[in-house]
């Protein structure tokens, strides 16, 4: 689309824009809608959201979304996933559950060699798809202006090299592999990494997010998490992937404070924490109330 293809050719204007949004100061507070009218969690990020979930096993996806979409006229953001090496979506079941429960669709590649990240944007197209068909559950309710992508180890390199589709807005690569390069998106980054991973080093991850200067990056080391922390319901992954994609993909700002601004929440949580990085691009953001 034309907007987002100029985000993603000038990234000065991608944070043009956020400046002027982070210009105002009002903050949604629990139950009130955020942008798109997903509900508030305030800051229970790590807690299940207000939507009970439905899980659609297809051939190439497994879809985790809301059991009801759109029960109040909104529209729900997308999370295009991809799997770890020779892992499938049920691995990582309980964590998909969980974004759906806060107002996400979630589709998941269900192959276990992501890396290329076909599968992932095809997840795309069928929502597209099923969005403009009248006889779909889907139908008018899924928010295709605000999409992002995510995945572990394999699927993490894999969410950075789906983010060369125009379409994607924000990813989260998860402990991810060295098959990717940032030069591929110009889009916000969360890269995580494991202090005790020893399949992807986190010197690995942020040699990553130490190249991608050109878009706001932020590094954060969960600490005292290995390779296969992420496994499951997210761990201590869970909560901060799920403020980072409420706050780019819903306009969630009770989320903006945790990254953005001089007093970010994580910035000096030494118990979650064991390494916490800020790019030149990620520090112009503005923090709660424009700061």
């Amino acid at each position: 689309m034309p907007g987002r293809t100029r985000r993603r050719l000038f990234g000065g204007l991608l944070l043009a824009v956020l400046l002027a949004l982070g210009t105002t100061p009002a903050t949604a507070e629990p139950g009130t809608a955020t942008t798109g009218g997903i509900p508030s969690v305030g800051t229970a990020w790590g807690e299940p959201g207000p939507y009970e979930v439905e899980v659609d096993i297809e051939a190439v996806h497994t879809f985790y979304h809301p059991r009801t979409m759109g029960p109040s006229g909104e529209r729900h953001p997308v999370v295009i996933w991809g799997n770890g090496t020779g892992a499938v979506p049920g691995f990582y079941s309980s964590l998909l559950r969980h974004w759906a429960s806060h107002g996400f669709i979630v589709a998941a590649a269900n192959t276990p060699t992501s890396n290329f990240a076909i599968s992932m944007r095809a997840g795309i197209d069928v929502l597209e798809r099923r969005n403009a068909d009248p006889g779909s559950e889907y139908f008018g309710r899924v928010d295709l202006e605000r999409i992002g992508s995510a995945g572990h180890s394999q699927g993490g390199a894999a969410a950075v090299n789906a983010a060369i589709d125009a379409r994607v807005d924000t990813t989260v690569p998860i402990q991810p592999g060295p098959l990717t390069d940032p030069d591929l998106t110009g889009v916000p980054v969360f890269y995580l990494a494991g202090q005790r991973d020893l399949t992807v080093w986190p010197a690995l991850v942020k040699a990553l997010y130490r190249d991608s200067g050109h878009l706001p990056a932020v590094y954060g080391e969960v600490r005292g998490a290995g390779h296969l922390s992420s496994i499951g319901d997210g761990g201590d992954f869970r909560a901060p992937t799920t403020a980072w994609l409420r706050f780019w993909l819903m306009g969630d700002e009770n989320a903006r404070g945790l990254f953005f601004g001089p007093d970010c929440g994580a910035c000096g949580d030494s118990r979650l924490w064991s390494g916490w990085e800020r790019n030149a691009r990620a520090l112009e953001i503005p923090g709660p109330g424009g700061l």
